[in-house]
This record gives structure tokens, sequence and C-alpha cells, in this order.
């Protein structure tokens, strides 16, 4: 017999999302890389957009979340990944404001970890050229060859400022112009989910040139813009870190430990296909125990139950059929709650928010 159909595949158009929770959902995911715990819905739900970009822009969270996208965009991860501790106090200097995004992404590039992952002078002075700067190489090439030098400690002229060894690689190629439009593009397109406005983008690279305290600034005015409201209304698709951070706070309103995460993030990120491994670890997690879910009989309103979960998982109403056929699933003899939420959490629909 089969239970659920295929309900959440149907073409007809879909309601409105529910403005209080789809949006909020929404906001923590972008900024804080996880959806709201449940004491933050009830605190949060109804509320301002800028009352709660008020309490979470510059908070500690906020900067080791950011912390943690930049390492990803540098690929230092696994093996490469810096300590937990000189992690730790990169998140925690950036909250206290005693660093700015330049210095902490200067810091990265002057890591041992960013040396072990870009090794040898070619590699380095790539990497710092295209991804502080922006700068395709194959159009650079002298600057390329000077870089070099400046790695091997010889003295030069490298994207117009002297240098002589590998840190003052890393600190002309953070300190120069290019690299705060390139930051600012990539920032705003992981933000915004779309391409940075060329008419905005060489007002907002001045901005940060000048002073790089302002990006949360820029942050706070991105998410209050009108191209965030357009965000607002499509999805994007979550990366496999994202998933995992979702799926254990959706489940079990505590996010997964490093341990736990680390191992699952890396088995997504070696598949062309992530789908099928995504549904087997919401088996897993489903059948752990881990998830505080009521026995079907506990369930007084079914409809109230599924509705919520609705909301909590996809940020919307369900529609009536899908209504139908999830209180019809809890109805039945062999009915669970864990049927009802696989069936959400294997959606097309919860894998893009």
């Amino acid at each position: 017999m089969t239970l659920l159909p295929k309900r959440l595949q149907q073409t007809e158009a879909p309601p409105a999302r529910a403005l209080g929770l789809g949006v909020l959902r929404t906001l923590y995911m972008d900024l804080l890389g996880r959806p709201p715990f449940s004491a933050e819905i009830q605190a949060w739900r109804g509320r301002g957009r800028r009352e709660w970009l008020d309490s979470v822009l510059g908070s500690f969270e906020f900067w080791e979340h950011w912390l943690g996208e930049q390492l990803y965009f540098f690929f230092l991860i696994d093996n490469f990944r810096p300590t937990s501790e000189a992690l730790g106090n990169l998140s925690r200097k950036l909250d206290l404001g005693q660093l700015s995004v330049r210095d902490a992404v200067h810091r990265i590039g002057l890591s041992s970890s960013f040396e072990l992952r870009n090794p040898g002078a070619d590699t380095f002075v790539t990497v710092a050229m295209e991804q502080f700067c922006g700068l395709r190489v194959e159009k650079n090439q002298r600057e390329l060859e000077i870089g070099k030098s400046l790695y091997d400690g010889k003295p030069g002229l490298f994207l117009g400022r002297h240098g002589s060894s590998q840190s003052d690689v890393v600190h002309i190629a953070v300190s120069d112009k290019r690299f705060a439009r390139s930051f600012v593009a990539r920032e705003y397109e992981r933000l915004v989910h779309q391409a940075v406005p060329k008419k905005a983008l060489a007002g907002w690279a001045r901005s940060l040139q000048r002073e790089p305290g302002e990006y949360l600034k820029l942050v706070r005015a991105w998410v209050l813009s009108e191209d965030y409201d357009g965000r607002l209304q499509r999805r994007v698709a979550q990366s496999g870190r994202l998933f995992i951070r979702t799926l254990f706070v959706d489940l079990t309103d505590a996010l997964p430990t490093p341990e736990e995460a680390e191992p699952l993030r890396k088995a997504l990120d070696g598949l062309s296909d992530s789908a099928p491994l995504r549904s087997i670890l919401v088996r897993l997690l489903l059948d752990s125990g881990a998830a505080d879910l009521p026995k079907r009989e506990e369930i007084r309103d079914p409809s109230l139950w599924v509705g919520s979960h609705y909301q909590r998982l996809l940020g919307r109403e369900p529609r009536k059929s899908e209504l139908d056929a999830c209180v019809a699933t809890l109805a039945h003899p062999e009915g669970r709650p864990e049927t009802v939420l696989y069936a959400l959490l294997t959606s097309a629909e919860y894998h893009r928010y």
C-alpha cells in the first residue's frame, strides 16, 4: 500500500509562502547557515526584519558562519582546515570588532593551512591573484611572474606595490582595491543569490576599500533591499553542508557536532548527484531516535500537526491535497509521523529554500 502519493511533485502552483516563518527560515539559513531553533521561532515570528538584523548582524554566530564560508571558498577544508582554536580566535576578534573582514582574510592567507593548500610559488601567487583580487592570471602573466619572485624572497613591484616575501604577496593582494571589488561581488552573490548590480558594485567596493568595517552596513542594506525581497520569492538549492545543518536542526533542534557534520559533508561533496545519499541520511536520523517525535496516537489534531511541519520545514501552508494525504497517512494503522516527515524531508522542495 502506498501511504503517501507523489503530492509534493504535482504541478499546481504553490501557495504563497507563510510570511512569518518562511521569511524567517530563509534569513537564518542565508545569514547563519541553519534554520531557526524552536525557541527562536517563538521569539521572532511576526517581528520585523530590521529588528532581527539588529540582533543577528555582527553576532559571534554570524561571524563563525561567515568564517566557515570563507574557508570553504578558499578550499581550506578536510586536512587543510585550520584548528578549532585558531578559528575560534578569529571569530571572537571579529565579534569584538578587533578585526575587519579584510584583516580576517589577510590572516587566512598567512595561515599555514593556506600555504599547505597552495604549495609552491606558481600555485600560491595564482590563488592570491584570482581568489583575493578576481584577476585572471592568463591575462596578467607579468604580475604572476613578479609575484613569484616576491614569493622566493626577491624584491619587486607587485600589483603596484613593493614587496619581497611570501607574506607581502598576501598583504599586497588583500590591500588592493580589486580585492574589495571581488570580495563585495562574491559576498553579494552568496547572500542575495544573484549577480551583483554593476552600477552599485563600484560604490560598495569603494566604501569597503576606505573602511573595511563598513561590511556589516553593506550586508544590512542588501538584506533590506528590493533585490533580497525578490530572493525571498524564489528558492535556491541547499549546499551539502547547509543541508546537513538544516536537517539536524529541523529534526533535533540542535546543530550537529563537527565530528558528525564533516564526514557527511565530505560524502555529499564527493557526489555529482547527492539526492540518494540525502534520502538515506534523512532515514537514518529519523530512525536514530534523536528526533523527539510523538507516537501516532498521541497526535490529537493531525491537521494542525501536519500544517505546523509544512510551515517549519517548507515555510508554507500545505495544499489541501497534501494535507488530506498526510492526515490519511496518520489515520492508517500502519501510518507513522516518521512517514510524513520522510516525505517532506526528501521532497525536492525541502532541498531548496
